[in-house]
């Protein structure tokens, strides 16, 4: 069963672009990343999946439900941490808790306890003595408690320390294992590929691909980094490489072809330098934006 599934779903501000054509589906329990730039359309497309703003055009479903039409019973499922987190600012933490968990049914005190203590939330705080750090961990702790089906992020860990990131990312490990769904929007791209199962890649308002993290090396290859006076852009074509970068002698290239013909070739230079490593995520989402087309 798809969690999230979307046919042709477009979003624009007259004649300015939003989002075209985005068909994502989102299989149940795993976690899902989308990553673009800022001004890409992750955050559009999340307002429109949760019905905050209307489509244009086209077509979506949560848990089976139509986006538009049953938004209401579909968010009694979901789990919601947008990118700016906003609250009033007089009310105490264990206030804004106690009210948004009045609207699930079976919330368990000793859970909510538990996600206080683990992401370190001083409950008894008004939102006006918080930092834009701990307004993020309440955020969290408001999208958990009613343990959603479906838990949407949007740049979750803006504002986190790197022990509360490393928290926060055993917290969606543990929904996964209990079933849940997680759609993670991000820019920080190493906690994608840690954490995420699958990876949408959105530019100027299009998905240009969906990545399974277990095959990214096969379908990507290797980074390669040479330094070299005998080895110009034209001996790295000529093996089967695909010029990333040239700075003086040094150069940064891709290669996805058998490693031992790769150093038989480069055997036959002089090489000052050699760095061989498997291509990240980073290394993709790079690749794609420099190269990948201009639509």
């Amino acid at each position: 069963m798809y969690i999230i599934e979307t046919k042709n779903l477009c979003k624009s501000y007259g004649k300015n672009r939003g989002i075209i054509d985005i068909n994502l589906k989102v299989k149940e329990g795993e976690i899902f990343g989308f990553v673009g730039p800022n001004g890409a359309g992750k955050s559009t497309t999340i307002r429109t999946i949760l019905n905050f703003i209307f489509p244009t055009s086209g077509s979506g479903k949560i848990l089976g439900k139509d986006i538009v039409k049953e938004s209401s019973e579909i968010k009694k499922y979901i789990g919601y941490v947008p990118s700016e987190v906003k609250f009033y600012d007089e009310v105490k933490v264990k206030d804004i808790i106690k009210y948004s968990a009045s609207f699930y049914e079976g919330v368990n005190k000793e859970e909510v306890d538990n996600l206080y203590k683990i992401l370190d939330v001083d409950i008894n705080k008004k939102m006006s003595e918080l930092s834009l750090g701990n307004k993020k961990k309440v955020a969290i702790v408001q999208a958990l408690i009613h343990n959603p089906k479906l838990l949407i992020l949007d740049e979750p860990t803006n504002g986190l320390d790197p022990l509360i990131q490393k928290k926060l990312f055993e917290l969606l490990e543990e929904a996964k294992k209990k079933g849940t769904t997680v759609f993670l929007s991000s820019h920080n791209l190493v906690e994608v590929e840690n954490l995420c199962d699958r990876v949408a890649v959105i530019k100027e308002g299009r998905i240009i691909d969906t990545i399974v993290i277990e095959k990214l090396v096969k379908k990507s290859g290797l980074k390669i980094v040479v330094k070299s006076k005998e080895i110009n852009e034209g001996k790295v074509k000529e093996i089967g490489g695909q010029v990333v970068s040239k700075e003086n002698n040094e150069i940064i290239f891709h290669y996805n072809k058998d490693i031992d013909t790769l150093v038989k070739q480069l055997s036959k230079y002089k090489v000052e330098k050699l760095l061989i490593s498997e291509q990240t995520l980073e290394d993709t989402f790079m690749n794609y934006y420099e190269r990948r087309g201009e639509r």
